[in-house]
């Protein structure tokens, strides 16, 4: 990735600001002659000229007015990614976005062992089913159940819960329990968000599904739950959480539970803020709770 010098490029925007190299020069501190040259380095660099004059006036080329919204829009994202990591910095704040299920069921019992690790970093946990935008600073942080493959973001594998099939009673009265995998290949059927599990679930079971990923998805497993309650489709759910609704009739269960190799909560944080001191300070803190707890954790069922 060749990117022009930023010194050239912060001359050519102030410079198309003001349209006067003695007013640009006055801004940036520097003598008319050392923004002339910085000018010229960038335009030798894009092979264009971006300025022209006339009259003692000067005036942006096309190459110029073509670079300039560019330009303008890196410098502000620069300016305010800055400003969050700063913000962030100087009040300790850690915004992590998780799953209300995850939350309850691993994250918030834990937490008091974290504060008292860390005391200076104030966690702000969002338990949204939304998913937070990460790359835009929404939060720092997320935990998610999925396949953990998210572009530009280090993914790191923190529980892989035992999962179970499950479906409604009357969808299971209308189409009959099955005797086996092969009977829900044309079940219909619900999903989490990379659509991946019934894919996964049906290789477990050496069986090939290509209408796996068919049906609705939802981006929290407690959406997840509720549609298979109302008999959207049979569904796959972590064995702890569903257990309760098999145990009482409200769910039925149409296989035993399975671990399945990728589908798993996963610690997701942007490849650029990865070495951020309180981003590292949670990311060992949470897998350090993974090597140290038991198999018996609510959320791995």
């Amino acid at each position: 990735m060749r990117i022009p010098a930023l010194n050239g490029l912060r001359a050519f925007d102030v410079v198309a600001r003001h349209l006067s190299m003695k007013h640009a020069a006055e801004e940036l501190c520097v003598t008319p002659s050392a923004v002339s040259q910085q000018l010229r380095g960038l335009e030798d660099d894009l092979g264009v000229a971006l300025f022209r004059r006339a009259n003692r006036a000067i005036y942006l080329t096309d190459a110029g007015q073509s670079l300039l919204p560019g330009v303008r829009q890196a410098f502000r994202l620069m300016v305010e990614a800055a400003d969050r990591v700063r913000s962030g910095a100087e009040s300790g704040i850690l915004t992590i976005s998780v799953t209300p299920f995850f939350a309850e069921t691993w994250l918030v019992p834990r937490l008091a062992d974290f504060q008292e690790r860390h005391p200076a970093i104030d966690l702000r946990v969002m338990a949204t089913t939304g998913l937070a935008n990460l790359a835009a600073g929404e939060a720092e942080i997320a935990i998610r159940h999925g396949l953990g493959k998210y572009r530009d973001m280090v993914s790191d594998l923190l529980v892989a819960p035992a999962v179970v099939p499950v479906a409604s009673p009357n969808l299971v009265a209308r189409l009959g329990s099955p005797a086996g995998a092969v009977d829900l290949l044309d079940w219909p059927k619900v999903h989490g968000t990379d659509r991946g599990g019934w894919a996964l679930w049906f290789e477990h079971h050496e069986l090939s599904c290509p209408g796996a990923a068919r049906g609705a998805s939802f981006d929290d497993v407690g959406l997840l739950r509720t549609a298979i309650l109302s008999g959207h489709g049979a569904g796959l759910l972590p064995a702890a959480l569903a257990e309760p609704d098999i145990r009482d009739g409200r769910l039925v269960g149409l296989a035993d539970a399975v671990l399945l190799d990728g589908l798993a909560y996963h610690l997701v944080t942007p490849i650029a803020t990865t070495l951020r001191p309180a981003i590292m300070a949670f990311r060992h803190w949470a897998l350090g709770q993974i090597v140290a707890s038991s198999a018996g954790d609510d959320v791995t069922g």
